[in-house]
């Protein structure tokens, strides 16, 4: 591993501002990213999001086997998603003032128990159960693993970001596969079968958790003073809503392509269970590239830039899909896989840059509030889906991209921040 870097305790709940001129910036950025511990954090968020990708992937099943209708499978969706909004700033704002380096292994006995449960359920309300567990996995490990991966970035805090987006982009993408390849074939019980990656996963983190550790010294350190051409307090909560409703319009119509697409695709052109499985996969992949591409993009040309160019640009693209053929419509997601996710990593770095003395809640709120948020949308588009139809779910949520012009209202960040 790379030259750990020394975070007294301190500096985690007092403003800090990185300055490329300081010697402890020279010091890091000289060592450059931990490319072992980033590779560790970003395959423990692939394992992560593969086994919480699983719930929405096995719908199909459930839904057949339990009777359930659409405002029911988005009440699971609601059950897990809201789990993690709830506790995840709560987790970040804890850990802001004691890190707990061992924390991410035990969140994820969570998510390990949850599997085990859910593929053992027989009933809807043990099923809502099963799903906040693995909710509760993901709320732990978020706020700190983001935290690990800014530590060991060298600097490159848009890289490193994208880095560990990428592992949760692609285990999103592969849950639909495996679920296609496993699951269905061999039912309900099978989702067992997977709390073996949940234990890979607790052993990764627990190795990384001993990394961590040492990073931390008790050692107290005085605050370093804001930059002169910050934003102010106002600037900064106004640029923090708009950020968060950003990320919303992704999330919600990334929520609802992955909660809703395989019965858009099944009920539109009556293609199978397992097919539509694997359009969705190609979907959840393009995500998995945008979301790797935005944070070097951002690194280079300015992260205010990448939001713009990443959320607008896949309006033309979302108002395109709903009336496209099957395979067009496989090449229009892709194409807004790739743009929309994109904007991921610039928007949580720009989020952590304005609040850098917050930044375990911060990235709670954002990984969590946001996220739930989205959870409950698609709640609500499942019952708009009962009363209407899946093809106007799609009609409606094409114009989510159009949020994107709240960009205007950023502000412009000191370069050195950037």
């Amino acid at each position: 591993m790379n030259k750990p870097v020394v975070v007294s305790e301190e500096t985690l709940t007092e403003p800090i501002v990185v300055s490329d001129v300081t010697p402890a910036a020279k010091s890091t950025a000289a060592a450059g990213p931990a490319y072992v511990v980033l590779a560790g954090i970003s395959f423990s968020h692939f394992l992560n999001d593969t086994m919480q990708s699983l719930i929405a992937s096995v719908y199909p099943i459930l839904k057949d086997t339990y009777a359930l209708d659409f405002a029911q499978i988005g009440m699971i969706t609601l059950a897990f998603q809201f789990t993690a909004s709830l506790l995840q700033p709560v987790v970040g704002h804890y850990t802001d003032k004691k890190a707990q380096p061992y924390s991410l292994a035990i969140g994820m006995a969570s998510t390990f128990f949850g599997l085990l449960l859910l593929s053992a359920a027989q009933q809807y309300l043990v099923i809502l159960v099963a799903a906040a567990l693995v909710g509760l996995g993901s709320a732990v490990f978020h706020p700190e693993s983001a935290r690990i991966a800014r530590l060991a970035s060298g600097g490159r805090y848009g890289f490193a970001q994208s880095v560990f987006q990428l592992g949760g982009s692609f285990g999103t993408s592969m849950g639909p596969v495996l679920a296609a390849l496993i699951v269905v074939p061999f039912g309900q019980g099978s989702i067992a079968w997977f709390s073996s990656i949940a234990f890979l996963a607790i052993l990764i983190l627990w190795r990384i958790g001993r990394w961590y550790a040492p990073q931390i010294t008790a050692k107290k350190t005085a605050a370093v003073q804001s930059h002169p051409d910050a934003p102010n307090s106002r600037r900064v909560a106004v640029a923090l809503l708009v950020l968060v409703a950003l990320l919303f319009s992704k999330q919600l119509y990334v929520s609802s392509l992955s909660s809703y697409y395989i019965f858009y695709l099944i009920d539109r052109f009556g293609v199978s269970t397992q097919a539509a499985q694997m359009y969705l996969f190609i979907f959840l992949a393009a995500n998995a590239v945008g979301a790797f591409l935005g944070g070097p993009l951002g690194d280079r040309f300015g992260r205010k830039i990448v939001i713009w160019i990443s959320i607008l640009g896949a309006l033309p693209f979302t108002l395109a899909l709903p009336y496209a053929g099957l395979y067009a419509s496989a090449v229009l997601s892709v194409i807004i896989g790739l743009i929309i996710s994109s904007t991921t990593s610039s928007i949580i770095v720009f989020a952590q840059e304005l609040v850098p003395h917050r930044f375990g809640m911060i990235s709670g709120v954002f990984f969590g509030v946001a996220f739930g948020i989205g959870g409950l949308g698609a709640a609500v588009l499942g019952k708009l889906a009962d009363h209407t139809s899946i093809e106007f779910v799609y009609q409606v949520c094409a114009y989510l991209p159009a949020i994107g012009l709240l960009a205007v209202f950023l502000p412009r960040l000191p370069q050195h921040r950037r």
